[in-house]
């Protein structure tokens, strides 16, 4: 399986995440359904996105928030049809939910835990027995290949809520943390273009302290590094770019905790003085605007 991981990392762009890869592959091929946990930006969804892809599974994707409901799920009628030849078949509407089943694909639903519990329950059926019930149309039963991917943020997370015994019983638990810091200037190399190392490792361990920060509750991901990289080239790639750029990108990928007794912006800006003081070499960095970019 050593050589389908590399393959996957190779076609999607995937730096490091061996075992996590390994541990998916083995679930969706098993036909098991799949749970990925992780705090915002680890890359939950390009490793189910990735590993779906690999597998040559049509991807049916659901966003989750708290007004979702059922009917989006599972399917609807369309009124004009049903007023002109009642609830039959070609009237109705099929749902991400009903679409996976019939192609036998994978239905990705990204974030779970902001679903209302009751659409939650609707996949239970379908995970349990790959069948569902429609009202008016009857049973539809899953072909070959269908499995659930779904990921979901630490209840930690704000507007989120933990999903049912029930739910989480059914589902294989591959878990996502930060990522060490070689692999983050890495993934910050390979998605900036930007090759000065002493600039990389600079933003990257910005980020990475306030992870660590005692007043703050939530720290930011590589995507956040990423964001401070390109601004802080389009400032002019220098120390105080690189500053201006914190201001910008951390307030809104940061949560200071309650007791905290600064604002966000003094927080970031001790937290930049401590990293540049304990990041030699940068001083004499300067990555010009014109650097290359890779989207």
């Amino acid at each position: 399986m050593l050589e389908e991981v590399r393959e996957i990392q190779r076609r999607f762009g995937i730096i490091g995440r061996e075992r996590e890869l390994e541990q998916a592959l083995a679930v969706v091929r098993a036909g098991r359904h799949l749970l990925i946990e992780g705090p915002v930006g680890v890359g939950k969804t390009v490793i189910a996105l990735a590993v779906s892809n690999y597998l040559h599974k049509q991807v049916f994707r659901v966003d989750g928030d708290e007004r979702y409901t059922e009917q989006k799920l599972t399917g609807w009628f369309d009124p004009p049809i049903v007023l002109k030849l009642g609830y039959v078949k070609e009237a109705f509407i099929p749902g991400p939910l009903v679409l996976a089943m019939q192609n036998g694909g994978a239905l990705f639903i990204n974030e779970l835990n902001r679903m209302p519990e009751s659409v939650q329950n609707v996949l239970l059926p379908a995970m349990d027995e790959y069948k569902i019930e429609i009202p008016k149309i009857g049973s539809i039963t899953a072909a070959d290949g269908f499995v659930i991917i779904a990921t979901q943020n630490p209840r930690e997370f704000i507007a989120t809520s933990p999903i049912s015994e029930a739910l989480r019983d059914r589902f294989e638990l591959v878990t996502l943390g930060y990522q060490p810091e070689p692999e983050e200037i890495e993934i910050l190399r390979l998605h900036t273009g930007i090759d000065d190392v002493d600039f990389s490792r600079l933003v990257v361990r910005i980020v990475r302290a306030t992870r660590e920060h005692p007043e703050i509750r939530r720290g930011a991901s590589i995507r956040a590094a990423i964001s401070v990289a390109r601004l802080a080239v389009q400032l002019g790639g220098n120390a105080e770019a690189v500053r201006k750029a914190c201001r910008l990108a951390l307030p809104t990928r940061i949560e200071l905790r309650e007791e905290a007794q600064r604002q966000p912006a003094e927080v970031i800006d001790a937290i930049v003085d401590s990293v540049m003081k304990r990041t030699p070499g940068f001083e004499k960095a300067n990555v010009q605007p014109e650097v290359k970019k890779k989207t």
